[in-house]
Protein backbone atom coordinates (compact mmCIF):
# COMPACT_ATOMS: atom_id res chain seq x y z
CA UNK A 1 0.00 0.00 0.00
CA UNK A 2 1.53 3.33 -1.01
CA UNK A 3 1.59 6.34 1.71
CA UNK A 4 -1.75 8.83 2.00
CA UNK A 5 -2.41 11.82 0.43
CA UNK A 6 -2.25 13.49 3.92
CA UNK A 7 0.93 12.07 5.15
CA UNK A 8 2.76 13.02 1.47
CA UNK A 9 1.46 16.76 1.57
CA UNK A 10 2.67 16.79 5.47
CA UNK A 11 6.03 15.32 4.43
CA UNK A 12 6.54 17.72 1.29
CA UNK A 13 5.05 20.64 4.41
CA UNK A 14 8.57 19.24 6.34
CA UNK A 15 10.56 19.70 3.42
CA UNK A 16 9.15 23.36 1.94
CA UNK A 17 11.79 26.16 2.28
CA UNK A 18 9.59 28.95 1.15
CA UNK A 19 8.77 30.34 4.21
CA UNK A 20 11.89 29.68 6.18
CA UNK A 21 12.45 33.65 5.97
CA UNK A 22 9.61 34.30 7.94
CA UNK A 23 10.00 31.52 10.21
CA UNK A 24 13.54 33.04 10.93
CA UNK A 25 12.44 36.58 11.40
CA UNK A 26 9.49 35.12 14.00
CA UNK A 27 11.72 32.93 15.66
CA UNK A 28 14.38 35.81 16.56
CA UNK A 29 11.25 37.98 17.70
CA UNK A 30 10.17 34.89 19.80
CA UNK A 31 13.17 34.48 21.75
CA UNK A 32 13.68 38.54 22.10
CA UNK A 33 10.67 38.54 23.95
CA UNK A 34 11.55 39.66 27.98
CA UNK A 35 9.92 36.61 29.55
CA UNK A 36 12.40 36.22 31.99
CA UNK A 37 11.48 33.51 34.27
CA UNK A 38 8.40 33.13 32.70
CA UNK A 39 10.17 31.65 29.76
CA UNK A 40 10.59 28.09 31.59
CA UNK A 41 7.15 28.56 32.75
CA UNK A 42 5.71 28.65 29.37
CA UNK A 43 8.02 25.79 28.34
CA UNK A 44 6.22 23.62 31.30
CA UNK A 45 9.41 22.57 33.05
CA UNK A 46 7.88 23.22 36.08
CA UNK A 47 5.46 19.97 35.06
CA UNK A 48 7.42 17.78 33.38
CA UNK A 49 6.72 17.74 29.93
CA UNK A 50 5.11 20.63 27.04
CA UNK A 51 2.35 22.42 29.21
CA UNK A 52 1.09 23.79 25.90
CA UNK A 53 -1.14 21.06 25.10
CA UNK A 54 -2.42 20.96 28.13
CA UNK A 55 -3.42 24.80 27.59
CA UNK A 56 -4.78 24.04 24.33
CA UNK A 57 -7.35 22.14 25.87
CA UNK A 58 -9.24 25.29 27.30
CA UNK A 59 -10.27 27.04 23.28
CA UNK A 60 -10.52 23.58 21.83
CA UNK A 61 -13.25 21.98 24.29
CA UNK A 62 -15.11 25.38 25.02
CA UNK A 63 -15.33 26.06 21.27
CA UNK A 64 -16.47 22.33 20.70
CA UNK A 65 -19.08 22.25 23.49
CA UNK A 66 -20.39 25.89 21.55
CA UNK A 67 -20.86 24.04 18.24
CA UNK A 68 -23.42 21.03 19.42
CA UNK A 69 -25.43 24.26 21.80
CA UNK A 70 -25.61 25.61 18.13
CA UNK A 71 -27.26 22.45 16.85
CA UNK A 72 -30.12 23.56 19.36
CA UNK A 73 -32.41 25.94 18.90
CA UNK A 74 -32.05 29.13 21.47
CA UNK A 75 -29.32 28.55 22.73
CA UNK A 76 -26.88 30.74 20.44
CA UNK A 77 -26.44 33.33 23.70
CA UNK A 78 -24.32 30.34 25.83
CA UNK A 79 -22.67 29.08 22.49
CA UNK A 80 -21.39 32.49 22.50
CA UNK A 81 -20.45 32.38 25.83
CA UNK A 82 -18.22 29.22 25.39
CA UNK A 83 -16.60 31.05 22.60
CA UNK A 84 -15.29 33.94 24.51
CA UNK A 85 -14.11 31.88 27.00
CA UNK A 86 -11.64 30.10 23.91
CA UNK A 87 -10.99 33.25 22.81
CA UNK A 88 -10.03 34.29 26.25
CA UNK A 89 -7.87 31.08 26.46
CA UNK A 90 -6.41 30.88 23.00
CA UNK A 91 -3.88 33.65 23.73
CA UNK A 92 -1.45 31.91 26.57
CA UNK A 93 -1.72 28.84 24.85
CA UNK A 94 -0.64 30.51 21.78
CA UNK A 95 2.35 32.11 23.53
CA UNK A 96 3.29 28.60 25.21
CA UNK A 97 3.15 27.51 21.57
CA UNK A 98 5.38 29.93 20.42
CA UNK A 99 7.66 29.98 22.56
CA UNK A 100 7.78 25.74 22.32
CA UNK A 101 8.14 26.57 18.90
CA UNK A 102 10.88 28.71 18.11
CA UNK A 103 13.50 26.17 19.82
CA UNK A 104 12.89 23.50 17.68
CA UNK A 105 14.07 22.12 14.65
CA UNK A 106 13.45 23.33 11.06
CA UNK A 107 11.23 20.76 9.61
CA UNK A 108 9.06 20.74 12.92
CA UNK A 109 8.89 24.83 12.55
CA UNK A 110 7.84 24.82 8.73
CA UNK A 111 4.69 22.03 10.22
CA UNK A 112 4.38 24.46 13.11
CA UNK A 113 3.88 27.60 11.30
CA UNK A 114 0.99 25.99 9.06
CA UNK A 115 -0.47 25.19 12.45
CA UNK A 116 -0.04 28.34 14.01
CA UNK A 117 -1.56 30.16 11.04
CA UNK A 118 -4.71 27.65 10.80
CA UNK A 119 -4.89 28.12 14.34
CA UNK A 120 -4.92 32.10 14.28
CA UNK A 121 -7.99 31.73 11.18
CA UNK A 122 -9.45 29.71 13.63
CA UNK A 123 -9.36 32.94 16.59
CA UNK A 124 -10.53 34.91 13.28
CA UNK A 125 -13.46 32.71 12.82
CA UNK A 126 -14.60 33.00 16.12
CA UNK A 127 -14.10 36.31 16.57
CA UNK A 128 -16.49 36.92 13.79
CA UNK A 129 -18.96 34.75 15.19
CA UNK A 130 -19.09 36.59 18.48
CA UNK A 131 -19.33 39.71 16.81
CA UNK A 132 -22.28 38.51 14.68
CA UNK A 133 -23.91 37.27 17.93
CA UNK A 134 -23.81 40.31 19.25
CA UNK A 135 -25.30 42.18 16.10
CA UNK A 136 -28.55 39.67 16.20
CA UNK A 137 -27.06 38.21 13.45
CA UNK A 138 -27.31 34.30 15.01
CA UNK A 139 -27.00 32.34 11.81
CA UNK A 140 -24.42 33.96 10.47
CA UNK A 141 -22.69 33.47 13.77
CA UNK A 142 -23.30 29.77 13.52
CA UNK A 143 -21.87 29.81 10.22
CA UNK A 144 -18.84 31.21 11.39
CA UNK A 145 -18.56 29.01 14.06
CA UNK A 146 -18.65 26.06 11.74
CA UNK A 147 -15.77 27.52 9.95
CA UNK A 148 -13.58 28.28 12.80
CA UNK A 149 -14.23 24.45 14.37
CA UNK A 150 -12.81 23.24 10.96
CA UNK A 151 -9.45 25.50 11.24
CA UNK A 152 -9.01 24.19 14.60
CA UNK A 153 -9.75 20.69 13.62
CA UNK A 154 -7.43 21.56 10.94
CA UNK A 155 -4.72 23.01 13.37
CA UNK A 156 -4.98 19.97 16.06
CA UNK A 157 -4.10 17.74 13.58
CA UNK A 158 -0.60 19.37 12.10
CA UNK A 159 -0.26 19.57 16.27
CA UNK A 160 -1.00 16.03 16.48
CA UNK A 161 1.74 15.36 13.96
CA UNK A 162 4.42 17.75 15.06
CA UNK A 163 3.88 15.80 18.47
CA UNK A 164 3.68 12.27 17.63
CA UNK A 165 5.06 11.66 14.05
CA UNK A 166 8.17 14.62 14.45
CA UNK A 167 8.42 14.32 18.21
CA UNK A 168 8.36 17.68 19.32
CA UNK A 169 8.49 18.20 22.80
CA UNK A 170 9.03 14.57 23.62
CA UNK A 171 11.43 13.25 25.84
CA UNK A 172 14.40 12.34 23.24
CA UNK A 173 16.47 10.50 26.67
CA UNK A 174 13.24 8.28 27.94
CA UNK A 175 14.38 5.18 26.36
CA UNK A 176 17.85 5.25 28.28
CA UNK A 177 16.55 2.89 31.58
CA UNK A 178 15.42 0.60 28.90
CA UNK A 179 18.35 0.06 26.43
CA UNK A 180 21.30 0.43 29.13
CA UNK A 181 22.07 -3.09 30.37
CA UNK A 182 21.92 -3.09 34.61
CA UNK A 183 25.62 -3.65 36.07
CA UNK A 184 28.89 -1.68 35.93
CA UNK A 185 30.27 -0.73 32.51
CA UNK A 186 34.00 0.09 32.27
CA UNK A 187 34.30 3.27 30.58
CA UNK A 188 37.62 4.18 30.11
CA UNK A 189 40.89 5.24 32.55
CA UNK A 190 40.60 8.22 34.36
CA UNK A 191 43.49 9.53 32.54
CA UNK A 192 40.86 9.63 29.61
CA UNK A 193 39.07 12.23 31.30
CA UNK A 194 40.30 16.08 31.66
CA UNK A 195 39.48 17.54 34.67
CA UNK A 196 36.31 19.99 33.58
CA UNK A 197 36.09 18.61 29.69
CA UNK A 198 33.63 17.08 28.34
CA UNK A 199 33.93 13.21 27.00
CA UNK A 200 31.73 11.60 25.01
CA UNK A 201 31.76 7.47 25.79
CA UNK A 202 29.27 5.05 24.41
CA UNK A 203 27.38 2.24 26.84
CA UNK A 204 25.53 -0.31 24.88
CA UNK A 205 25.63 2.11 21.96
CA UNK A 206 23.75 4.82 24.26
CA UNK A 207 25.99 8.17 24.17
CA UNK A 208 27.08 9.27 27.79
CA UNK A 209 28.49 11.92 28.83
CA UNK A 210 31.55 12.11 31.17
CA UNK A 211 32.98 14.60 33.25
CA UNK A 212 35.81 14.53 35.68
CA UNK A 213 36.07 17.60 38.10
CA UNK A 214 39.19 18.82 39.37
CA UNK A 215 38.51 17.27 42.32
CA UNK A 216 37.85 13.87 41.47
CA UNK A 217 34.56 13.12 41.16
CA UNK A 218 33.17 12.09 37.82
CA UNK A 219 29.62 12.45 36.31
CA UNK A 220 27.74 10.82 33.81
CA UNK A 221 24.88 11.62 32.19
CA UNK A 222 22.82 10.48 28.99
CA UNK A 223 24.78 12.62 26.22
CA UNK A 224 21.36 13.08 24.02
CA UNK A 225 19.28 15.88 25.13
CA UNK A 226 15.95 15.24 26.24
CA UNK A 227 14.71 18.44 24.52
CA UNK A 228 15.12 17.56 21.21
CA UNK A 229 18.36 14.73 21.29
CA UNK A 230 21.38 17.45 21.40
CA UNK A 231 24.81 16.50 21.87
CA UNK A 232 25.70 17.52 25.24
CA UNK A 233 29.26 16.50 25.03
CA UNK A 234 29.73 19.45 22.69
CA UNK A 235 28.40 21.78 24.55
CA UNK A 236 29.98 24.01 27.77
CA UNK A 237 30.73 23.23 31.49
CA UNK A 238 30.20 25.41 34.15
CA UNK A 239 29.38 25.80 37.61
CA UNK A 240 28.51 21.90 37.54
CA UNK A 241 26.33 22.03 34.91
CA UNK A 242 26.40 21.63 30.86
CA UNK A 243 24.69 23.50 28.85
CA UNK A 244 23.06 22.12 25.50
CA UNK A 245 24.56 23.43 22.26
CA UNK A 246 21.52 23.00 20.22
CA UNK A 247 18.97 25.05 21.93
CA UNK A 248 20.22 25.98 25.38
CA UNK A 249 19.02 23.64 27.88
CA UNK A 250 20.90 23.51 30.93
CA UNK A 251 21.54 20.53 33.44
CA UNK A 252 22.67 19.58 36.73
CA UNK A 253 25.86 17.61 36.00
CA UNK A 254 25.35 15.58 39.52
CA UNK A 255 21.67 14.23 39.26
CA UNK A 256 20.96 15.42 35.68
CA UNK A 257 18.39 18.06 36.53
CA UNK A 258 17.03 20.25 34.17
CA UNK A 259 18.06 23.50 35.40
CA UNK A 260 16.67 25.61 32.48
CA UNK A 261 14.46 25.01 29.56
CA UNK A 262 13.59 24.38 26.91
CA UNK A 263 14.01 20.92 28.16
CA UNK A 264 11.20 19.97 30.56
CA UNK A 265 12.63 16.65 31.12
CA UNK A 266 16.24 16.10 33.18
CA UNK A 267 18.99 13.80 31.61
CA UNK A 268 19.59 10.04 32.52
CA UNK A 269 22.13 10.07 35.46
CA UNK A 270 24.81 7.02 35.90
CA UNK A 271 26.17 6.08 39.16
CA UNK A 272 29.89 6.46 38.54
CA UNK A 273 33.21 4.92 40.44
CA UNK A 274 36.64 4.20 39.77
CA UNK A 275 38.28 0.57 39.59
CA UNK A 276 42.21 0.05 39.31
CA UNK A 277 42.35 3.62 37.49
CA UNK A 278 39.37 2.97 35.18
CA UNK A 279 35.98 4.46 35.30
CA UNK A 280 32.91 2.76 35.65
CA UNK A 281 29.58 3.37 34.92
CA UNK A 282 25.82 2.04 36.15
CA UNK A 283 22.15 3.05 35.97
CA UNK A 284 20.93 3.75 39.14
CA UNK A 285 19.24 0.64 41.05
CA UNK A 286 15.93 2.18 40.77
CA UNK A 287 16.18 3.32 36.79
CA UNK A 288 17.96 -0.37 36.49
CA UNK A 289 14.92 -2.17 38.24
CA UNK A 290 12.77 -0.65 34.85
CA UNK A 291 15.51 -2.19 32.12
CA UNK A 292 13.96 -4.17 29.40
CA UNK A 293 13.59 -7.66 30.16
CA UNK A 294 15.35 -8.34 27.06
CA UNK A 295 18.25 -5.69 28.70
CA UNK A 296 18.05 -8.30 31.83
CA UNK A 297 18.37 -11.37 29.84
CA UNK A 298 21.53 -10.04 28.01
CA UNK A 299 23.40 -9.36 31.68
CA UNK A 300 22.30 -13.18 32.84
CA UNK A 301 23.93 -14.37 29.66
CA UNK A 302 27.27 -12.29 30.26
CA UNK A 303 26.65 -9.22 27.96
CA UNK A 304 26.61 -6.59 30.70
CA UNK A 305 28.84 -4.31 31.88
CA UNK A 306 32.07 -5.50 34.45
CA UNK A 307 30.85 -6.11 38.33
CA UNK A 308 32.52 -4.93 41.02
Amino acid sequence: MGQNRVLRLLDGLERQPRADTVIDLVGRGVRALPLGGGRDLLHGRWLGHPVHPLMVQVPIGSWLSAAVLDLRPGRSREAGLLIGVGLAAAAPAALAGAVDWAELHRPQQRVGLVHALANTAAVGLYAASLVCRAKGRTGAGRGFAYLGMTAAATGGMLGGHLAYRQAAGANHAEEVPHVVSEGWHRIGAVADFPAGQAVRRSVDDVPVLVVREPGGAVHALADRCSHLAGPLSEGAVEDGCVRCPWHGSVFRLSDGWNVRGPATAPQPAFDTRIVDGHVEVRLPEEAAGESSPSAAEAVRHGAGGHDG
